[in-house]
């Protein structure tokens, strides 16, 4: 199992993100490795400050109003190596080590495996 490598950030940083009217903002996640877009969630500021402290990707699901872990329940865990913010601050991007089968609950590796046209 990979390492957690917990990040930090300063105040001025987090006070950079903002949030939409529902407290939330995207939260890209995109394969370390190979550099592929795994997913989108979205994130308030403690799921924010979980994952930096976990080193661990955490969310918060719109659909039943609660924190989640990424990988809780499939195993599919996913460990932050990097973090940073757009130059709006309103969206957030995450690189991470993706363990298991992929970062899709529907299995696959990636949610973005539908292409137009």
């Amino acid at each position: 199992m990979p390492e957690a490598t917990p990040l930090t950030a300063t105040e001025e940083q987090l006070a950079a993100v903002l949030y939409n009217d529902d407290g939330l903002v995207p939260a890209i996640v995109q394969d370390d490795s190979t550099g592929d877009v795994l997913m989108m969630a979205w994130m308030n500021a403690e799921t924010l400050a979980l994952t930096l402290a976990e080193g661990r990707t955490v969310f918060w699901s719109r659909s039943r109003s609660e924190v989640w872990r990424k990988g809780d329940t499939s195993g599919d865990r996913q460990w932050v190596r990097a973090a940073a913010y757009d130059c709006d601050g309103d969206t957030l991007l995450f690189r991470v080590d993706q363990e298991g089968d992929g970062a899709c609950h529907t299995g696959a590796y990636s949610c973005f495996f539908r292409n137009f046209g």
